[in-house]
């Protein structure tokens, strides 16, 4: 994950989070991504947490990497879960997992981080936040 020296740091299963609102997304899943992007870049500059975001899918014209104070990442691989296996991955390899909130309501990517010392909280809560904040 990225700066540790923020206040909080936030692991953000993405498609879940933009899952939360039937605002038909699904029309549109790259314009979903970008703007989940542009929701979550905002809420990192405003708040100075530590904010990584992953994907199952990537959009052609966005790249993994550092935008704003946001790290956006893809999944390594593709299929069911690829995004939870990568978030499960990042946990695990993080030298301080407590530190870390993961945003999803899969409640089995839930208990899998949760067993790693992950906190969780859900991506309906989460998102009303990113609303609330860019208001």
């Amino acid at each position: 994950m990225g700066n540790t020296d923020r206040s909080r740091r936030w692991l953000v299963d993405g498609m879940n989070v933009i899952g939360s609102r039937p605002d038909k997304w699904w029309n549109d899943i790259d314009r979903a991504v970008h703007r989940m992007v542009d929701s979550l870049r905002a809420f990192a500059e405003r708040s100075g947490d530590d904010v990584t975001v992953v994907f199952d899918r990537k959009p052609p014209d966005l790249e993994p990497g550092r935008y704003g104070d946001l790290d956006v990442a893809f999944a390594k691989r593709h299929g069911r879960n690829a995004a939870d296996d990568e978030i499960v991955r990042m946990v695990a390899e993080d030298p301080d997992p407590s530190g870390i909130t993961v945003v999803t309501s899969d409640d089995l990517l839930a208990e899998r981080v949760g067993e790693l010392g992950a906190q969780v909280a859900p991506a309906g809560g989460f998102r009303r936040r990113l609303d609330d904040a860019s208001t």
